[in-house]
């Protein structure tokens, strides 16, 4: 599941140059004594502060530089001493380190303090000052300025002890015969210090962001009620708390005070059976997210508990997860699993027992996230995972992972070629398809959406959908392939759009498949609101921090509002209604500048050296389509984002469906099409008409298919030309009725571009004959006239007579004055138009004649009729005069 690359060798980086120089101490060829190097600290900017023992009975501290790849050795102790914590400031001018007394031989009978608190000069080695002499351990950790200035005399130290309170020493420098840093006043250290934190039982310290979390008990609640609180230290080295969040911890959840980032204390170790709770902070600068996460295992029970607490998503999730009932779950339950974060994800995992893979950006479902149980899930790691600790870089899209036993840190990111393995098989969970979906569904997002910057990767995963191209039970593959690729390009642009863009058809579906919403084994409660507070002054709350707040805020807002995230198939009612009915030149017009807008912004697509044959052709039902999205995507953003403003809104609307209609969604399916194209070794005969279809390009027309009808269900415009393609499929591998159907149910559309080479590439055979017949009786008005010039024929001649004589007559009628039409009178229907004309122009002479009988009265009505049928019958011939 983990790709690992080798980053530091304790060994092979720090033991072989540590080898030569203690050979060079002692004068000898080669040195063959032990000398016991330890990891000590990792500092901000990655260096490494180890120790080890020399070969004269010293103890000595040295930095290794990852950008250099050299050691230095920084200071040593004239004999053997156990260094349990280290810090080196930015300058390199000072050392603090905190000693434990050695309880080996007679060192432990001398009278002295537990924990010895040192400063040390070492620009040069000068002076030392005592700073605790106390009988609990002590962490000690330099705070790192943003500055690139490496002349700063003032540096800033945390002292953090296991009796529960944090001081901060702030020690000025002074510079002697032009290049020793000294400190100024050491006598007057102990008074600088200033009180930061009272009262915790854990805490953890965040180098990369200059933050120090830590857990306190809430006196005035219940006592299993726990509040993590969150300071923030500044350029200026002020700090101030900005994050209060309530917890609910059991009772003494740490049997000690636990130290999280504080360096590596290889004389006070705990054992993860010992750990009550084991807890850890994760921060990702890029995505504005803040995860919490603790885990808690039960000895009675066979299952493990641990929660995640996305303050971003202004949530909190606790996972039960089964272990089983053999003797080997018993001794996993007294375990931690281990938590990793990696770009948005967090992975939990257990090792051999499971993998959970959580999405902390889209958490709604479980299906988004990835979980693996059974006895092969396996990262890759050499090791026990309890030995392991992750080393988190925020923002980062890897983290860190050392090996404390052997001094190895390696790099680890989510594997691709993993997650592409369950895309293609059952292997890695032995399970039906059924319930591999969600596993599929998850994997394919953190293909598409996490890794999606990778092309190479994208193809694979458009090969793996053309040899996938029946829907799977619960979801849409290409579906999911539109939406969480647009997703990614979009959420790249604006953050703020996370949960009222489409991410998932699943939310579209009016009945979710119950595999999609539980996982076999795992109990998910999720928690709504979880009471975090960020506070601090206004002019404080900047970068992240006021990012945070704005997202949570946001977040709130959207969680009280029913189904907030914008579905793109709620706008089919309304593109039915727009194709069938004529609507309003006005709103027509609308519809036709917002398209004009998008436009626009969309790059000219040129399909000349591409290789699956698409037409140039302008589809004015898409453009429609178009100009319909943006009205409604606009609607759907006034009213869940009012804060961005219509300006800003009208801007991520308009860029957003220029995504959606340009190269980034549209190239999707072009890719699509290519893949598929190569993979059955197609060329352009298959444009040719009068050939019937092979088995290959069938598949190819049923793969067409599958994307019209995912497009189509989620009413999204496809590339100019499609639907030719499309049709000119159909009629090489359909038979004749079969095709008429697909076109009477709306399944197939034709085309101005389609019908003219049907009209002129099939000969007049009877079977084209009525096929030709048949399309021409399907035709819009719009097209048919067009049409019907291109056919060679009788009733395309007739046509075209008819439509000469109605443009005559219509041109006589203009200049006569006659109406063609009355409205108080039935209209004639023009089948055959001079019969029409000649009916229309007697009806009118019989309008304008005089009644003979107008001004009499007492007229004999019978005697008339008599009268005028004995006149027909004479004109007739029936009777004589």
């Amino acid at each position: 599941m983990l790709k690992l690359t080798p980053k530091f060798d304790l060994h092979r980086d720090v033991e072989c140059d540590i080898f030569r120089k203690e050979a060079s101490v002692c004068r000898v060829k080669e040195y063959s004594g032990a000398v016991d190097a330890r990891i000590l600290n990792i500092e901000r900017d990655g260096s490494i502060l180890f120790s080890w023992k020399g070969a004269t009975g010293t103890t000595r501290i040295g930095k290794y530089d990852p950008n250099t790849r050299q050691n230095k050795l920084l200071y040593t102790f004239d004999k053997q001493v156990c260094v349990s914590s280290c810090s080196l400031n930015k300058e390199e001018t000072l050392l603090a380190i905190s000693l434990t007394q050695n309880t080996s031989g007679q060192e432990h009978l001398k009278p002295m303090s537990k924990c010895l608190t040192l400063l040390t000069e070492i620009h040069p080695i000068n002076n030392t000052k005592v700073l605790k002499a106390v009988d609990c351990r002590v962490k000690v950790q330099f705070l790192h300025s943003e500055t690139d200035r490496r002349s700063v005399l003032e540096s800033h130290l945390l002292l953090l002890t296991e009796d529960g309170y944090v001081d901060l020493y702030h020690v000025l420098l002074t510079r002697q015969e032009g290049y020793r840093v000294v400190m100024a006043n050491p006598e007057r250290l102990s008074k600088t210090a200033e009180r930061v934190v009272e009262d915790f039982c854990w805490i953890q310290w965040d180098g990369h962001t200059q933050r120090l979390y830590y857990l306190t008990n809430n006196a005035a609640q219940t006592q299993d009620k726990f509040v993590m609180r969150c300071v923030q230290f500044y350029l200026s080295h002020n700090c101030e708390t900005v994050l209060e969040l309530p917890l609910e911890l059991p009772a003494n959840p740490f049997r000690t005070v636990k130290f999280v980032n504080l360096g590596f204390d290889h004389y006070h170790t705990e054992r993860p059976e010992q750990e009550r709770v084991r807890m850890t902070v994760f921060t990702n600068r890029i995505e504005r997210s803040m995860c919490v996460c603790y885990s808690q295992p039960l000895k009675d029970k066979q299952e493990l508990i641990y929660t995640v607490v996305l303050v971003h998503k202004d949530c909190s999730k606790t996972f039960r997860v089964s272990l089983g009932s053999d003797q080997s779950s018993q001794k996993a339950t007294q375990l931690h699993p281990l938590f990793i974060p990696i770009g948005y994800f967090i992975l939990v995992y257990l090792q051999g027992y499971f993998l959970h893979c959580i999405n902390t950006r889209q958490h709604e479902m479980p299906c988004h996230s990835l979980f693996i149980s059974g006895l092969d899930v396996d990262l890759g790691l050499q090791c026990q995972s309890a030995n392991m600790t992750v080393l988190h870089a925020e923002g980062e899209s890897s983290s860190s992972l050392l090996d404390q036993a052997t001094g190895t840190i390696h790099t680890a990111e989510l594997s691709p070629a993993y997650l592409l393995q369950m895309l293609r098989s059952d292997a890695p969970t032995r399970c039906p398809s059924s319930k591999t979906d969600p596993q599929r569904l998850a994997a394919l997002h953190c293909l598409l959406v996490y890794m999606g910057n990778d092309p190479n990767l994208e193809l694979k995963v458009i090969e793996w959908l053309c040899d996938n191209m029946n829907a799977f039970e619960s979801f849409d593959q290409i579906q999911e392939f539109i939406l969480a690729s647009l997703y990614r390009i979009s959420y790249e642009k604006s953050l703020s759009l996370d949960k009222v863009l489409p991410y998932s058809s699943v939310f579209d579906k009016k009945e979710i498949p119950v595999c999609l919403l539980e996982v076999p084994g795992v109990l998910c409660t999720t928690e709504l609101h979880i009471e975090a507070v960020i506070q601090g002054k206004a002019m404080s709350l900047q970068g992240f921090w006021s990012e945070l707040q704005w997202n949570t805020e946001r977040t709130k807002y959207l969680d009280a509002v029913p189904n907030p995230r914008y579905r793109t198939s709620r706008i089919q009612a309304d593109w039915d209604k727009l194709r069938s009915e004529r609507r309003s030149s006005s709103h027509l017009n609308h519809m036709e500048e917002n398209t004009k807008k998008v436009l626009s912004m969309v790059d000219t697509w040129s399909l000349d050296k591409k290789l699956v044959p698409l037409f140039q052709e302008e589809d004015h039902q898409q453009r429609a389509l178009i100009g319909l999205t943006v009205d409604k995507l606009r609607e759907h953003l006034n009213r869940h984002l009012p804060r961005l403003g219509k300006k800003k809104i009208d801007s991520l609307v308009v860029s957003y469906v220029a995504k959606l209609v340009g190269k980034p969604c549209l190239e999707l399916i072009r890719h699509m099409l290519e893949s598929v194209w190569m993979k059955y070794n197609l060329c352009s005969r298959v444009l040719c008409l009068t050939q019937q279809g092979s088995p290959a390009e069938w598949s190819v027309f049923h793969f067409m298919f599958r994307i019209l009808e995912a497009m189509r269900g989620l009413c999204l415009p496809l590339p100019p030309g499609y639907h030719t393609l499309l049709a000119v499929f159909a009629v090489r591998c359909l038979p004749h009725h079969t095709f008429l159907q697909y076109i009477d149910h709306g399944v197939l559309q034709l085309t101005e571009t389609f019908v003219s080479r049907l009209m002129t590439d099939l000969d007049n055979s009877d079977a084209n004959e009525r096929l030709k017949f048949s399309i021409l009786k399907r035709l819009p008005e719009t097209m048919d006239q067009r049409i019907y010039r291109m056919w060679d024929h009788p009733v395309s001649s007739a046509s075209i007579s008819r439509d000469y004589a109605r443009t005559l007559l219509e041109k006589h009628n203009k200049n006569k004055g006659f109406a063609f039409t009355h409205t108080d009178k039935p209209c004639f229907t023009p089948e055959f138009l001079p019969l029409t004309y000649l009916a229309k122009i007697l009806s009118d002479i019989e309008e304008q004649a005089l009644n003979p009988f107008g001004e009499q009265e007492n007229v004999d009505a019978r005697f008339v009729e008599e009268t005028a049928l004995k006149q027909t019958l004479i004109r007739l011939g029936f009777e004589e005069k």
